[in-house]
């Protein structure tokens, strides 16, 4: 990768950089990584919970005994040692089983929208990529058309020399060439923002970047149809999954507060072994083992398990507002990438056509100045013309390129492979 960014750098290489050096894909990385725990966490409010205790202590005692009406006062030092373990088996717990199905629904949860992360990666990289390339694009046809209204201006200007030229002409060539110069260096300031923009993603000098292969082809859409797009959409679509899962991990909450009203009963055993536990144990050893059960009723906790009840079920129908709220942007982005995926064929097939029709305009214009039935205006206007259609071409390409993504992302069906598919239409 160091001795891509010093010559050039591919779009799978601007990819592969952003996935190791990407602040935002670091940070949901780990956030993913955290969020994987919480199934572990959940299971195990339902596992045994065992627990040790041991102490010892020193103990100076005072005693005071009456043998025929005279006190005995004696101070007996002794050591007293306890040792307990105790396993804690929850047999009927509803909190603890709500905690259980929230702690994976926590976990899926985050498991997808690290993939909408990953996704959102892929789109941002390509996005940054293809911008550079259009500002890089722009320039170039922007000195371009400055470099021919130039020499359009030389020829102005002989011709005026010899008296066969008006000063009309330069003027109009002037001014178009005053233009082209504010253009050439707004181009530059564009491109120069472009290439911070796609560093900035890949963590990483671009340098020399790909640019479009001459063989570029559009290839059909498939599925072309719409509802077909939006059915795979709602079933696999990360950000609505996590949603849904959102809306399942409010709903557990919901349980576990309801719990509060509902008896624990639990399993519990015991065993201890204490040394001198007390001073009328003094020097005698015991050992207890016990098996049992416990049963916990909630009577009255001050009217808190009920408003954290409604309080769970209030985040419950937002997170279900959520829900809708996230699939109706999802669907309206997937119905705008699709519609450019769709209409980029018959509109990029258009600009071919376009721009070879302007270069043989700007020719024939030429030819026909000579000639005298066209004017200098007619020529100029030739060049802007085969320019604003160069740059339309290049712009539909990228759009094309950039909603196949959009497109496979708002399906839930990106993947990495489908980024090296795109990287294939570089060279």
């Amino acid at each position: 990768m160091s001795a891509g960014s010093a010559s050039a750098i591919s779009l799978q290489q601007a990819y592969q950089a952003a996935l190791a050096n990407d602040p935002s894909y670091r940070m949901n990385f780990f956030e993913n990584e955290s969020g994987k725990e919480n199934r572990i966490i959940g299971r195990a409010a339902l596992l045994p919970n065992i627990s040790g205790s041991y102490s010892a202590n020193r103990v100076r005692a005072d005693v005071t005994q009456e043998t025929l009406g005279k006190e005995n006062v004696t101070h007996p030092r002794y050591t007293s040692r306890s040792a307990v373990a105790q396993l804690r088996q929850p047999l009927i717990n509803f909190e603890a089983y709500a905690r259980y199905r929230q702690g994976i629904a926590q976990a899926g949860e985050s498991a997808e929208r690290f993939e909408t992360n990953k996704d959102a990666v892929a789109v941002r990289v390509v996005s940054a990529y293809v911008d550079a390339l259009y500002a890089r694009d722009q320039l170039k046809l922007v000195k371009a058309e400055r470099d021919a209204f130039s020499e359009q201006m030389k020829v102005n200007n002989r011709l005026f020399d010899k008296g066969e030229g008006t000063r009309t002409d330069m003027l109009e060539t002037q001014a178009r060439l005053d233009l082209a110069e504010a253009q050439v260096l707004e181009a530059e300031d564009a491109l120069t923002a472009a290439r911070t923009t796609l560093e900035g993603v890949i963590g990483m000098p671009a340098g020399e970047l790909d640019s479009l292969s001459a063989s570029f082809k559009i290839d059909p859409l498939s599925p072309a149809s719409f509802d077909e797009w939006r059915a795979t959409s709602l079933a696999n679509n990360p950000d609505l999954k996590a949603a849904r899962l959102a809306v399942e991990v409010a709903h557990q909450e919901v349980n576990k507060s309801r719990a509060g009203h509902a008896p624990r009963l639990d399993l519990v055993a015991s065993y201890s072994k204490n040394d001198s536990e007390t001073l009328t144990q003094l020097n005698q050893e015991t050992v207890n083992r016990t098996v049992g059960i416990q049963l916990n009723v909630p009577i009255y906790s001050g009217g808190q398990i009920s408003a954290v009840s409604r309080q769970a079920v209030a985040t419950r129908e937002r997170a279900k507002a959520d829900l809708d709220r996230r699939t109706s942007l999802v669907l309206v982005e997937l119905r705008k990438a699709h519609s450019v995926v769709l209409s980029s064929v018959a509109r990029v097939d258009a600009l071919v056509k376009a721009v070879g029709s302007g270069k043989l305009l700007v020719t024939a214009t030429e030819q026909s100045i000579k000639g005298g039935v066209r004017i200098n205006l007619d020529m100029l206007n030739a060049q802007q013309q085969l320019v604003a259609s160069e740059r339309d071409l290049a712009q539909a390409r990228y759009g094309y390129l950039l909603g196949l993504l959009r497109l496979k992302a708002a399906s839930g069906t990106l993947t990495d492979g489908d980024v090296y598919q795109v990287a294939k239409y570089f060279e």
